[in-house]
């Protein structure tokens, strides 16, 4: 005998509450694994991060404030801001400090006018060009040792490069020892490093340059604008963002230079090629005067916000005016 069997719906509410709890679980769970996951991929890095940068200068800040002048040095007395004063109070900082704004603004300037004269010929259309772009960046691959080097042969007063081709045009009657005068020593250090700095200015500013559409040429030719005022209109606004990021870049590098410095004239003749970042080295190592040398370069980093603050600044000056 058959037997009726009553069956009772599902809820209709009951039946999505229980299944997105469920669902919920899992995702929950996914999620936290996949935290844990990241957590422990990116830990190597901020380890690697703490110990490279973040130790080295909250221990760099401490030192500055004792009078630390021994490396195996176990009690130094607590001097404050007593290192930041005798810097700042010093003679040879000051003047390591003006030949290191020079190098800055020559350096960087020079940099930013052969750069973009580079960046423009390359961005035109011709045969071989990417051989001449694969050319141009030799010499920014070049190891600042070996540049420095060979710019150290170029000048030298025996068999230099220079004084043979100079001699030969009759320019000058004897050999020189272009690097014996602090000031030009100075500005050949410059040369130097502009000969190989130059064509990553070149590179960056060739980036923004095809970034330009051509649109605007076409419309500038329409307006019959000549190429000096098609350049300042229309190139130099829209270049604006990579010049700004040109200039920070090489002034930074050029406010902490020090290899080609010291490969080349060791800080000579007579300190004129000391640098401020030779100048902290000398201290702190060669007179092994640590505590003023650390608190040399963090003047050395305010140094550097200030500088790199003021041109981002006149970017966006330069910015709102085009809008």
């Amino acid at each position: 005998m058959a037997v009726a069997t009553a069956v009772t719906p599902p809820s209709r509410e009951a039946g999505p509450q229980h299944r997105g709890t469920g669902e919920r679980k899992p995702v929950k769970r996914r999620r936290e694994r996949q935290g844990r996951f990241a957590f422990w991929l990116l830990l190597p890095a901020f380890i690697t991060v703490f110990g490279v940068i973040v130790y080295p200068m909250l221990r760099t800040l401490l030192i500055s404030m004792f009078e630390v002048k021994s490396a195996v040095a176990t009690v130094t007395p607590f001097v404050g801001l007593d290192n930041y004063v005798q810097a700042l109070t010093s003679g040879g900082f000051w003047e390591a400090m003006g030949r290191t704004l020079y190098f800055t603004l020559v350096s960087t300037g020079l940099e930013l006018v052969l750069g973009l004269a580079i960046a423009w010929l390359l961005n035109a259309e011709f045969r071989g060009r990417w051989l001449i772009r694969a050319l141009v960046v030799l010499p920014w691959a070049l190891p600042t040792i070996v540049n420095a080097a060979m710019w150290k042969g170029i000048y030298n007063a025996q068999y230099g490069a220079l004084n043979g081709l100079l001699s030969g045009l009759g320019i000058i009657d004897e050999y020189q020892a272009w690097l014996s005068d602090p000031f030009t020593a100075l500005n050949f250090l410059i040369v130097a490093d502009a000969w190989k700095t130059t064509p990553l200015v070149a590179f960056f500013l060739l980036a923004g340059l095809t970034s330009i559409p051509n649109e605007l040429y076409e419309a500038a030719k329409m307006d019959r604008a000549g190429r000096i005022r098609t350049f300042f209109s229309v190139t130099v606004p829209l270049l604006a963002p990579s010049i700004a990021l040109v200039l920070v870049l090489r002034t930074v590098e050029a406010v902490k230079v020090f290899d080609i410095v010291y490969a080349m004239t060791r800080g000579g003749p007579a300190n004129g090629t000391q640098t401020i970042s030779y100048y902290t080295y000398v201290t702190a190592f060669s007179e092994q005067n640590y505590g003023l040398g650390s608190a040399i370069s963090y003047l050395i980093v305010i140094v550097i916000l200030a500088l790199s603050a003021l041109y981002l600044r006149l970017l966006r000056r330069s910015e709102m005016s085009l809008l």
